[in-house]
């Protein structure tokens, strides 16, 4: 029975035409064929989507809003407050610190004593240079007196020839008139007239000698009056010395700092104490060098001391660059905040420029002045899109956007380098 009942199946249906059992045979495979293509179709679909967008917490995110309007152009430094008018004193000669009488954070007046040195050596050198000087006053005075001595001298040989000259002039006057009564021969005449030319001649000789006497005197004692001079300078810039052994103030002020203790041996030229005038001071700060190049003098500048804001304007930019920052100085316009004192720390923010009419928003974690970052631009769905955007001029607190962002867009400005992948975010 079984075995009719097989053959019976395998028989196939004569009755049938070929186009029936192709429709047949098409209804049996229509429906595993629709699901196969159904599968390879999703699978497709499957491949071309792309993958979910990761999720983000947006509480801990920093957000910022792009703007239009002016961008004010600031740099900002850290630094100190220094006195304006501000006095190292130094040693003028080498010595040992034996007392220091005042500490930094004293008023003091110009002639208040700050530290005593001592040194033996120049004490010494005093009084040999004191004896040095008497003994050229001494060499002086025997000089003058020899001149003196050659001078008079010189004068009563002038007297005296100008006495036998008087004589010789008499006897020739008086020959002369015997002579014509006949009572003196002319051999006579002659020898007196003679006489009296030669001692004319002679009183003529001594005058001259007597007058170059008295004009060389000065230089007979110009040796001795120079060794002299030259011993009383020493001997003043000694004593001076001396003197300044006792460290004086010089300015009145305060005194910031005395960097030698008792004891310590100083030489010539080393500073021994630093005095300020508290009174005027100014701001100096370090800017970064990359910043720099845009700070110039006469800058309106502000100065925050922690206490208060003061303005200000740059007086001064270093022109040399050390550990990559630049020093500036500040000068307060009005008057500085309440306990504004020297060393202390304070924040300088100088004024460079301000663009009109442009792109700006806040800094972001990352991004200098001219570059391009990927930032994420966030949708009012809360999808976070990657941008690429091309930054500008850069302030302390905001940055121009020369490309990528339009204004009133949404960004995230906090350091996404966790998503650096991502092109898409989802805020939640």
């Amino acid at each position: 029975m079984a075995r009719r009942l097989l053959s019976v199946r395998i028989v196939p249906d004569v009755s049938l035409t070929p186009r029936e059992r192709r429709q047949r045979q098409w209804r049996r495979l229509r429906m595993p064929v629709i699901l196969l293509v159904l599968v390879a179709i999703a699978g497709v679909a499957s491949m071309r989507l792309a993958p979910a967008a990761p999720t983000v917490d947006g509480a801990p995110l920093w957000f910022d809003t792009v703007m239009r309007g002016e961008l004010l152009r600031e740099v900002r430094g850290t630094g100190t407050l220094v006195p304006v008018d501000t006095a190292w004193i130094p040693a003028t000669t080498d010595g040992r610190v034996v007392r220091i009488l005042l500490r930094p954070g004293a008023q003091v007046r110009p002639d208040d004593v700050i530290l005593e040195l001592q040194n033996p050596a120049l004490a010494q050198e005093v009084l040999d240079t004191r004896l040095q000087l008497q003994a050229a006053e001494a060499r002086l005075r025997r000089a003058d007196a020899d001149a003196t001595t050659a001078l008079l001298a010189q004068q009563a040989q002038v007297a005296q020839a100008e006495a036998q000259y008087e004589e010789a002039r008499a006897d020739a006057e008086a020959d002369q008139a015997l002579l014509g009564d006949g009572l003196v021969s002319e051999l006579q005449h002659r020898r007196s007239t003679s006489r009296a030319r030669s001692l004319a001649a002679q009183v003529a000789a001594e005058r001259k000698r007597l007058e170059v006497g008295t004009s060389m005197r000065p230089s007979q004692l110009a040796e001795q009056q120079a060794d002299v001079e030259r011993m009383r300078a020493l001997l003043a810039l000694k004593t001076s010395q001396l003197g300044q052994l006792m460290v004086r103030a010089g300015m009145a002020g305060v005194l910031q700092a005395v960097p030698v203790e008792v004891g310590s041996q100083v030489t010539a030229g080393t500073n021994v104490a630093r005095v300020a005038d508290p009174a005027l001071l100014k701001a100096q700060v370090r800017v970064p060098e990359t910043q720099a190049r845009d700070v110039q003098v006469g800058q309106s500048a502000r100065v925050d001391t922690r206490n208060g804001i003061a303005a200000g304007r740059v007086s001064r930019v270093d022109p040399a660059a050390v550990n990559g920052t630049v020093l500036v100085d500040i000068a307060f316009t009005g008057a500085t905040p309440d306990g504004a004192r020297p060393d202390l720390s304070v924040d300088g923010i100088v004024e460079v420029e301000r663009l009109a009419d442009v792109l700006y928003m806040a800094r972001p974690a990352a991004g200098q002045e001219g570059a391009t970052i990927g930032l994420f631009a966030v949708a009012p769905d809360g999808t976070a899109q990657r941008r690429q955007v091309r930054l500008g001029k850069a302030s302390v607190r905001h940055v121009q956007v020369l490309d990528g962002l339009r204004a009133g867009e949404r960004v995230i400005l906090s350091d996404m380098a966790a998503w650096e992948q991502a092109d898409r975010l989802l805020i939640k």
